[in-house]
């Protein structure tokens, strides 16, 4: 009899995989549209004027609200207070409605418009911020880049309070199970978005031999409606959990200012979150830039456009092939028999196999890093059931930082190295980004589940949120330094596939060098103070 009484969603493997797999197809829809313009920069400048700097002060504004409005910390603070499933809902609800202002300026219709007239006119000068060198417009800046950075602004509210929102929704559901196994589940999957942007983005781009980047933003408009309606669906099953726990999302321990304070005063915490502004700060920019940098650095001859290599089916193809990837390596983590196991595992690399042949007959440069999450979709979920198993989160961030700093510096040293060598360069270039795939899985498996070793579990939302607001100020800042140094170093420069990016790349490499330092100091901590960031999750 007790034991039915205790039986509740959370207690379902399936049910609590579901809640999961609602929040990471929303994070997947999202990390869609956040990427959604670096595929086509090249585009960008040809067909709207952005140079470098206007591309890069437009990614970086994603973050800007958070950072210097603080709107991240009241995101927490909302969380704490309202739960997850409403914070989940509003979050989604944001992100459509900066990806619908982003889509307009972007489009023909913005144009000649008197929207566009008012830009141009406007926001060139902002007191203060300009002063202190972080204003998000500059003089100059093109009006589509400047109406599509406000979106962007909205945008990026609503993506990084989901952020937080799933990292605790998932401790919410996980806590005491399979916890870093399902963040890096969630993880794997959301960073499919990466792939599918990389692959579709361009393809809508140029379909029908028409080049429109409105069409590309509009595909991530239609994701981002799908995100929304996954978070209602999970509002739904989440309510039902509380009413079987007798659970009130934390209204019964209300938020005090006092809370962050404790958070705020602990080493501990200070190390995670320097290291995940360092880490991601390496990345995330990186990947915006990171097609535009393999169209300068590989020697990409476009196929005849009679081919079935010049074909849009060939995108279909090449995509679904990825899936198969991804998902016979993902399924291979959950397999008992030794047999299935492998040949699932064979299969997935056999359809990488694949997978990387046609990148190289299509030599395109997007097809080429959409690899780039797919190594991380196979190991993440291995590397978050041996972190609930065997610990070792500290150790694992110290590899993932020396896996950093050597692909930087195979990408600005190396790799211009083959600019000649037609096969050469994609080879490099293909493993250096699965390697680099690999290193970034190594983060979320092993930092986000170490957080709650860290604080109090009712500041658990505010806890994320002062990590993730840390680490956008790095997401705001670096996107637009590369734009800066880009052109910098690039004087007179004028076609955007010969750019040199040696300097921004050493630049970013040098982030994971502070990386590996605090990696090494996080752990000679944990090992003074035991907090436990080298246990494992589940106690057998």
């Amino acid at each position: 009899m007790s034991q039915a009484i205790q039986k509740t969603l959370r207690d379902s493997a399936a049910m609590r995989w579901t809640a999961l797999l609602l929040l990471a197809l929303a994070m997947f829809c999202s990390y869609i549209f956040m990427d959604i313009l670096s595929p086509i920069k090249d585009l960008m400048q040809s067909e709207r004027g952005w140079d470098s700097t206007a591309f890069g002060t437009m990614q970086g504004s994603e973050v800007f609200l958070n950072v210097f409005v603080f709107f991240l910390i009241f995101a927490g603070i909302i969380l704490d207070k309202m739960g997850v499933r409403f914070t989940a809902v509003l979050s989604a609800a944001v992100m459509l409605v900066g990806a619908c202002v982003k889509w307009y300026a972007v489009s023909d219709g913005f144009i000649g418009s008197g929207l566009e007239t008012w830009f141009n006119n406007n926001l060139n000068y902002i007191p203060v911020f300009d002063e202190l060198g972080v204003s998000p417009f500059y003089e100059g800046m093109p009006a589509s880049a400047k109406f599509a950075a406000c979106g962007f602004m909205i945008f990026g509210c609503g993506c990084e309070m989901a952020g937080i929102t799933v990292s605790r929704g998932i401790v919410k559901w996980f806590k005491g199970r399979e916890m870093a196994l399902a963040m890096g589940s969630e993880m794997a999957l959301a960073r499919l978005g990466v792939a599918t942007c990389m692959i579709f983005s361009p393809f809508f781009a140029r379909l029908g031999g028409e080049i429109s980047v409105s069409r590309s933003v509009a595909f991530g408009v239609v994701l981002m409606c799908i995100a929304l309606i996954m978070t209602i669906v999970y509002f739904v099953m989440d309510q039902k959990l509380d009413a079987q726990t007798g659970e009130a999302e934390e209204k019964d321990d209300p938020f005090k200012i006092s809370d962050l304070g404790k958070i705020l005063t602990d080493s501990g915490f200070w190390l995670v979150a320097l290291l995940c502004v360092l880490y991601y700060s390496a990345i995330f920019p990186f990947q915006k830039y990171a097609v535009n940098m393999l169209q300068c650095n590989l020697t990409l001859t476009a196929p005849d456009a009679s081919s079935f290599w010049a074909s849009s089916s060939v995108t279909i193809v090449q995509y679904v092939i990825m899936l198969v990837v991804a998902a016979a390596g993902f399924a291979s983590n959950f397999q008992k028999k030794t047999n299935v196991r492998n040949t699932l595992l064979g299969i997935s690399i056999l359809a990488l196999i694949t997978y990387c042949y046609m990148g190289y007959m299509r030599q395109s440069a997007e097809s080429i890093f959409a690899v780039f999450p797919l190594l991380a979709v196979l190991i993440t979920p291995i590397l978050g059931s041996y972190l609930d198993h065997h610990g070792k989160a500290a150790s694992m961030l110290v590899l993932g930082s020396i896996l950093l700093i050597a692909c930087h510096l195979t990408f600005a040293f190396v790799l211009p190295a083959f600019k000649g060598s037609p096969v050469g360069g994609i080879v490099i270039a293909y493993a250096t980004i699965l390697v680099l795939g690999a290193s970034f899985s190594l983060v979320p498996a092993s930092l986000w589940p170490s957080v709650p070793k860290l604080v109090d579990a009712k500041v658990i939302g505010s806890a994320y949120a002062l990590i993730f607001w840390i680490q956008n100020i790095g997401l705001w800042l670096f996107p637009l330094l590369i734009g800066k140094v880009l052109d910098a170093t690039n004087p007179g420069v004028t076609d955007p596939t010969q750019f040199n990016y040696t300097a921004p790349l050493v630049m970013l490499a040098s982030l994971g060098v502070a990386a590996l330092l605090l990696g090494i100091v996080l752990k000679a901590v944990d090992k003074k103070r035991g907090l436990g960031l080298e246990e494992p999750n589940i106690r057998e």
